[in-house]
């Protein structure tokens, strides 16, 4: 009976531990400090998408974009900063939404030892699968980002960044990636 508890809850934190992980979205942040503090209290946007971007149907369609400015828009009343209605803002909010694809791989992976008895590198096949050179491991990266600057000087005070793909993302996916990667990019919003 203990032991399957042990067991039981051996699995329970292990599935626990995954879930987590998988669900943690990787920010980058950086602040201007010598700017000052942040003095924001009103915005406006500093642009929108442009152009006949082949992202512009795939990645950053204008849906998605709306999707995000709605979610800028609701972090940042949180934090005591609402849309501008008159033309003047204390600040401006720009964002963006892209990806790129990365290659690594393609170098030694492993050290063994060679048929002679002396070590080098070779191909060592087993149970686990072989040392050698591995194979270039191709993946695809997406990048959520909003930026903010002060409205009258266009200097910038903030740039956050976070890991979420929204390539090919549409419907309550797009939505549902999009307020995840909006909410940890304001868990590094500076007060």
């Amino acid at each position: 009976m203990i032991k399957q508890l042990l067991r039981t809850g051996i699995v329970a934190v292990t599935v626990f531990g995954g879930l987590t992980a998988c669900t943690s979205l990787r920010v980058t942040s950086d602040v201007n400090r010598a700017a000052g503090p942040i003095q924001c209290h009103t915005f406006a946007w500093a642009g929108q998408f442009k152009g006949d971007s082949p992202m512009r149907n795939g990645i950053a369609n204008p849906v998605n974009e709306a999707r995000l400015r709605g979610a800028i828009t609701a972090h940042l009343s949180t934090v005591g900063v609402q849309l501008a209605t008159n033309g003047s803002a204390d600040c401006l909010v720009g964002y963006g939404i892209g990806a790129r694809t990365s290659i690594e791989g393609a170098y030694p992976v492993g050290w063994g030892w060679g048929w002679g008895g002396g070590p080098g590198w070779g191909w060592r096949h087993g149970p686990y699968g072989y040392w050698g050179w591995d194979e270039p491991m191709i993946y695809h990266e997406g990048i959520v980002a909003v930026d903010l600057y002060v409205a009258s000087s266009k200097q910038p005070l903030w740039h956050a960044s976070v890991n979420q793909s929204l390539q090919g993302a549409t419907g309550p996916d797009a939505e549902q990636k999009i307020d995840r990667a909006v909410t940890a990019l304001f868990s590094k919003y500076p007060h």
